[in-house]
């Protein structure tokens, strides 16, 4: 499944899931102060950008190490983004995550796993592998993904407001039902390379 820089841009926003995670972002900053809110955003977005950065421009090595195939690896992130678009659509009330009381959350659980969850990491590791020629075009798509994630965690009180909780709801279970068509694009496509190219 190839992908250029637009869709990996949009392949990128969907699992991040920038909308999908503010109810998240709002109840793990409860307690810290209204004024150091968007530091905080910004520092947890650049945190997770480093984090799938280094997936990214390490992507083969890994793989070399953990001596993996990409069609593996394709399938494997299939599975995963599935399991994410699901949860998306089927959407529980309350997180999944959380962080003491009262305590300014550093690393997790808001840059480490709601922004660099395990499909965001295996989505990066999918795109670096399958065209590390576009390695570039990734770091771009990437960039610009996490800029309006952490524009949306920023701005996260002012949006719910205005757009309410049911549009928020509302555009995150669209978002799934097209990640759940990816999920499935790529599971095809690991499972074609594995029966019928497997070289």
């Amino acid at each position: 499944m190839a992908h250029d820089t637009l869709s990996a841009f949009i392949l990128l926003l969907l699992v991040l899931d920038p909308l999908g995670s503010l109810p998240i972002f709002v109840s793990v900053m409860a307690g810290v102060e209204p004024p150091r809110r968007r530091w905080v955003a910004l520092r947890e977005t650049l945190i997770a950008f480093g984090v799938l950065a280094a997936f990214m421009l390490l992507g083969d090595r890994f793989l070399h190490v953990m001596r993996l195939s990409e069609r593996s690896l394709e399938v494997a992130g299939g599975v995963i983004l599935l399991m994410v678009a699901i949860r998306m659509i089927f959407s529980q009330e309350g997180g999944v995550y959380g962080t003491p009381e009262g305590r300014e959350p550093l690393i997790f659980p808001l840059a480490v796993p709601l922004l660099a969850g395990p499909s965001a990491m295996a989505t990066v590791l999918m795109l670096a592998s399958r065209q590390p020629q576009m390695m570039w075009h990734w770091v771009g798509a990437l960039s610009a993904a996490m800029l309006v994630s952490g524009t949306a965690l920023a701005l996260a009180d002012p949006i719910r407001k205005r757009l309410g909780d049911s549009v928020v709801t509302a555009i995150e279970k669209l978002m799934g039902l097209v990640l759940t068509a990816i999920a499935v694009e790529m599971l095809l496509a690991g499972l074609k390379h594995y029966f019928f190219d497997p070289a």
